[in-house]
């Protein structure tokens, strides 16, 4: 169903249908279950390109030839969403499980994807709906086998859609930061990090155009129930961007993939990537011309964070004693860029329930594996509430960590290094090699950290794990994992 002659397969590097995966969103984003759940628990504000290199690599592995890869992917996801429970602001319950949510997320996927076909002048005729459809249903089988919540034709799938947009959809919380908040304030990739004001310069003008352009292409009879207003020209500049995107597609094979852009604009400044080393010497440049913009243009300035491959970072040459030792960040900072993982202010369980769920995939762990990470976390994160919850809400804010005594290695953070090392070293041999290191930071096996017989040792792993998590200290391998966008 997912070969790779098949249209659902050569829609991951079309580049018209990262603009439809957008609207599919925003339109998932409106269901009130969805909606709650992406409120709650989503790293897609603070984290929103690690959130969309993880969902790629994901679409790749569930459509990909390898089976036993794909039955692994489908467990993994199906025990991500199981702990995706509780209830909105309304005090209704929600469940990432629910077989109508995940059939809509389906639904909204390819209503999007049919919309961007005629959008960009290639509409599809009636036999290739019916076949996309069947590879979307087929989709959804892979990951929810009993779900029958999404219509079984084509036929009754149009009015099943008519009937959610007009009945059950709202303008949600999670909408609204989507349209409002993300586009506007999109925060630079990891590889762009040290040149904010010449990414910034172009955010002032992609950012309104991208929501200008999703609102647009909503269905008219949620937008008039959501109250969104659309701008004057918004469906000229629609039609053009989508004609203008789909010119990509006459590009020879292979010259654009979602997956290899995606990847590079995730990797973090110091990487071992070729890529990333063929372009630091064009970075030298982008840098002075950033620096100039800076002099000509009112926009206001982003400061260059240290640790993010900026001159003051830790993206250098140096040794880790000189580099992540003497770099400290404050309390409040390290709260913002590392603890507060869904971005509402507060630390509580999904926030690490994040870190727990990147950890895992990055190192595509079993279940087994998986369930101690968890459990590793949660044992901390009750030992944060006991320890720095001071007001008792359940939460800990900015100011109540900030009051807290510098170190926290106390023994759950201790025992939460041991297992991640333990879920790192995949052969057990109680080392961890460049292999193993590599899938966990997707960075470069750094030599100050071989051990005499050319390894990471547990001893040091744990050691550098808490003076990040503890210390606050900046890492050129931790920062990425947890700090970075």
């Amino acid at each position: 169903m997912f070969g790779p002659q098949t249209r659902f397969h050569t829609l991951f590097d079309d580049p018209c249908w990262a603009v439809a995966m957008i609207r599919a969103t925003v339109m998932e984003a409106a269901h009130p279950q969805i909606g709650a759940a992406l409120a709650d628990s989503s790293t897609f504000v603070t984290h929103p390109w690690r959130r969309l290199n993880n969902t790629l690599r994901s679409f790749r592995i569930l459509a990909g030839p390898d089976g036993s890869a794909r039955e692994r992917e489908v467990a993994r996801l199906n025990r991500l969403h199981v702990r995706l429970t509780g209830t909105d602001a309304r005090d209704r319950p929600y469940d990432a499980m629910d077989p109508a949510a995940r059939a809509w997320v389906v639904a909204t996927m390819f209503e999007s994807t049919v919309t961007m076909f005629r959008w960009s002048g290639r509409p599809l005729d009636q036999a290739a709906m019916e076949e996309l459809y069947a590879q979307y249903q087929a989709f959804l089988a892979l990951l929810d086998p009993s779900n029958d919540a999404l219509p079984g034709s084509l036929k009754d799938f149009w009015p099943y859609y008519d009937r959610v947009v007009e009945e059950e959809l709202e303008n949600t919380e999670a909408l609204r930061t989507i349209l409002y908040h993300l586009f506007d304030h999109l925060p630079a990739p990891p590889l762009l990090s040290g040149v904010p004001t010449l990414w910034a310069a172009g955010r002032a003008v992609a950012g309104p155009a991208i929501g200008a352009i999703t609102v647009a292409s909503l269905p008219e009879a949620f937008r008039r129930r959501a109250g969104l207003t659309e701008i004057p020209g918004a469906q000229v500049l629609t039609q053009s961007a989508y004609l203008a995107l789909g010119t990509a597609r006459l590009l020879p094979e292979g010259w654009i993939t979602a997956e290899s852009l995606i990847g590079l604009l995730s990797q973090s400044p110091d990487s071992d990537d070729p890529r990333v080393r063929a372009l630091a010497s064009v970075g030298e440049g982008i840098k002075r011309f950033g620096a100039l913009l800076r002099l000509v243009t009112p926009l206001p300035d982003e400061p260059d964070r240290p640790g993010a491959g900026g001159p003051s970072g830790s993206g250098g040459s140096t040794g880790a004693g000189a580099r992540d030792g003497a770099v400290q960040r404050s309390a409040e900072e390290f709260f913002d860029e590392v603890l507060d993982q869904t971005g509402d202010g507060y630390v509580d369980w999904p926030d690490l329930a994040a870190m727990a769920r990147e950890l895992s995939g990055r190192l595509d762990l079993d279940e087994p594996k998986e369930t101690r990470l968890y459990d590793a976390f949660a044992a901390w994160w009750r030992e944060l509430q006991s320890t720095l919850d001071a007001n008792g809400d359940g939460r800990i804010s900015r100011q109540e960590y900030a009051q807290a005594v510098p170190s926290l290695a106390g023994p759950a953070l201790i025992r939460l290094a041991e297992v991640l090392f333990d879920a790192t070293d995949a052969d057990g041999n109680q080392v961890i090699d460049a292999d193993e290191y590599r899938a966990l930071f997707r960075t470069g096996f750094r030599r100050e950290l071989l051990d005499s017989d050319g390894t990471y040792s547990r001893a040091a792993f744990i050691k550098d794990f808490l003076s990040f998590m503890a210390g606050r200290r900046r890492s050129s391998a931790y920062d990425p994992l947890f700090a970075q966008e």
